[in-house]
């Protein structure tokens, strides 16, 4: 009567393990980046609500956001990636940047991330 294998090979283990070992670091090596993107997000809402009534200008919004990022410390992206727009009584306020998180010798993962917030004017932060 000949034995029955159940179960699965140290070497069927190793193929099943290795995609989600992989899918794992990449989520280790991007997260950092997320964190940072939250910060930055809080920021640009925070200058949302501070000038919720209108007013200010490009320079002061730009010192407000700056301050906000030294508080969180933020190295990146900078207030001069800030992209500053007039939208009727209110201003548009945009950081798009991209970041890259290196995962294997010559391979990184690329992430790009964009926030646009409403300050003043018709229709709040956004």
């Amino acid at each position: 009567m000949r034995n029955r294998q159940r179960g699965v090979t140290a070497i069927g283990w190793l193929f099943l393990l290795t995609p989600v070992a992989i899918v794992v670091y990449a989520g280790i090596r991007v997260a950092p980046l997320y964190l940072n993107y939250m910060k930055v997000n809080r920021a640009l809402d925070q200058v949302a609500s501070d000038f919720k009534g209108g007013g200010g200008d490009p320079n002061t919004i730009r010192t407000v956001v700056d301050r906000h990022f030294e508080i969180d410390m933020v190295d990146y992206p900078n207030t001069k990636d800030l992209k500053i727009a007039r939208d009727g009584a209110g201003w548009v306020v945009e950081m798009a940047y991209d970041d890259e998180a290196p995962l294997f010798s010559n391979v990184s993962l690329h992430v790009t991330f964009d926030k646009k917030v409403r300050t003043g004017g018709a229709g709040g932060g956004g």
